[in-house]
């Protein structure tokens, strides 16, 4: 580690090749947020990312479920599971972390999405809230109480990311010019969503300005 968490944590969820322009699961204008998410780094003693580490036989790839499609709707493990286009296979290009993100010595790093039988949008859980990757214990042994979050997708893995957060008790932040969606209605939606349960928004600019964790 590079330092004791001083009660405010950053978590930044996804940032890896599939989820970029020319992945499989591209989200928009992602690459935009990598440059803000190294230098928010340096603002905070501790730091976390997610990332999606899917089996080749994992249930959201509608290549795994003959005469679906992607966009489909099906029941995986006893909950409603969207298909996607085959993303962030375990060991592949796809899974790896982009190459210009710069992420601080002792990060922790929480895998998702390892079960074949079940996807997991939240950086915290399972859909089924089965199976846990460790964030909440990671967080609570640094003490941190404040969690700001950044990331992709909003109407997706950061959403969910977020909700948890409130959940488990944090104070929960959302980074906005560090996020990007898929869709920009769904996106809007979500944000509401988060803010409705407790989420705050907040412009990376105001991070450097107060020189969180320093």
């Amino acid at each position: 580690m590079t330092g004791v968490c001083e009660k405010k944590a950053l978590l930044l969820v996804d940032l890896q090749n599939d989820f970029m322009p020319g992945g499989t699961l591209a989200v928009p204008n992602a690459h935009e947020i990598i440059v803000i998410a190294n230098q928010l780094q340096f603002y905070f003693d501790c730091v976390a990312v997610t990332q999606d580490w899917h089996p080749s036989d994992h249930c959201s790839f509608a290549s795994n479920h003959p005469g679906h499609a992607v966009g489909d709707r099906i029941a995986c493990d006893g909950v409603t599971q969207i298909l996607w286009p085959i993303h962030c296979q375990q060991n592949s290009w796809g899974a790896q972390f982009v190459s210009d993100l710069i992420l601080k010595p002792g990060t922790y790093i929480a895998q998702k999405g390892i079960d074949p039988k079940i996807d997991s949008y939240s950086g915290f859980f399972d859909a089924a809230r089965r199976r846990a990757t460790g964030l909440t214990d990671y967080f609570q042994q640094h003490g941190s109480i404040e969690l700001y979050i950044a990331g992709v997708a909003t109407d997706y893995c950061v959403q969910y990311t977020a909700l948890d957060a409130c959940q488990l008790g944090f104070k929960t932040y959302l980074i906005i010019d560090a996020c990007r969606g898929i869709r920009v209605f769904d996106s809007m939606k979500a944000v509401t969503q988060m803010q409705e349960a407790g989420v705050i928004l907040v412009h990376s600019n105001k991070i450097k300005a107060r020189r969180i964790g320093r």
